[in-house]
């Protein structure tokens, strides 16, 4: 079995020790299967993720268009908007 599973196994890079930003980590798991690496993985109980929340007036003709779309998509609204923002944010970034 063990002779099996070495023949199965195949190569894959390192994890970086640390990563410069939350974007080169994204790319790095963009472009690599996690499931490659579940040998060092560990599980993790007790997580705090801090979110800052800041509220934005939203037309009401857009809202229900936004409520409508992410309906659609199956995911909330809230996560349509942001998705949607990261989109346009990383074009502009392009362009400049």
């Amino acid at each position: 079995m063990e002779n099996l599973k070495s023949k199965t196994t195949k190569s894959r890079d390192e994890i970086p020790e640390n990563f410069d930003s939350y974007e080169t980590a994204a790319e790095f798991w963009d472009t690599h299967d996690v499931s490659d690496y579940l040998d060092l993985t560990e599980e993790v109980s007790d997580v705090k993720i801090k979110l800052k929340r800041k509220y934005f007036k939203i037309e009401p003709g857009i809202t229900a268009k936004l409520s409508k779309k992410a309906r659609e998509k199956g995911i909330s609204t809230e996560t349509l908007i942001n998705l949607w923002l990261q989109e346009k944010l990383f074009e502009s970034e392009k362009l400049e």
